[in-house]
């Protein structure tokens, strides 16, 4: 009986830690970023279908967010300023993130890998705008790492910030909008402050 390692090896998210170029006053692994894009993501698609009359598949965007880096189990997380700092790089980048995605796939039974391919690699099994609703849930969930971090008096973030907010207010997504108005504020306080009974 042969043993696969796929699952195994997604479990090393948690030693991958983001923002690898930026003094962080708490580090933050690649683990806990998937679980809040997919978080966010799916309430991007709750939003889209409830308030802006979308047809979203919030469980499939859910599930795309919880895979959508786990090639950095293997590349690493590479900085968002070098991986967009030339089309050369960009492209050398995809190319290297494909290989590992398809060395990932290769640790999974024959009987997975069409279905978690699409997982992985979505972009000709998924809709354009589910990725999306993905890709502007990934810049919230930076938005919101930058977020408390300046809350924590690290100004190493500042730019960054900016970065995020100029990026999701030029995606022009009214569901992003909606999510920044009615949940993002509540980032900014207290556990006492969000008047949560325990």
């Amino acid at each position: 009986m042969k043993n696969y390692h796929f699952y195994a090896v997604m479990s090393r998210m948690k030693y991958i830690d983001r923002w690898s170029l930026m003094k962080n006053t708490r580090n933050e692994n690649l683990s806990e970023h998937t679980l809040d894009v997919a978080m966010i993501a799916h309430a991007l698609c709750i939003i889209n279908n409830k308030c802006c009359k979308g047809n979203a598949d919030a469980d499939r965007a859910a599930v795309i967010a919880l895979f959508h880096d786990c090639t950095e189990i293997i590349t690493g997380d590479l900085p968002t300023p070098i991986k967009y700092s030339s089309k050369t790089l960009r492209k050398a980048y995809a190319d290297i993130e494909n290989e590992a995605a398809d060395q990932l796939l290769s640790t999974l039974p024959e009987y997975m890998q069409d279905e978690m391919r699409g997982i992985i690699s979505p972009k000709d099994s998924t809709d354009e705008y589910t990725l999306r609703l993905v890709k502007a849930a990934d810049k919230l969930s930076a938005l919101i790492k930058c977020i408390e971090e300046l809350q924590m008096g690290n100004n190493e973030f500042k730019k960054a910030k900016e970065e995020c907010e100029k990026y999701l207010i030029e995606l022009d997504m009214p569901e992003v909008g909606i999510f920044i108005r009615d949940f993002l504020p509540s980032y900014s306080l207290s556990l006492d402050e969000q008047n949560i009974a325990l």
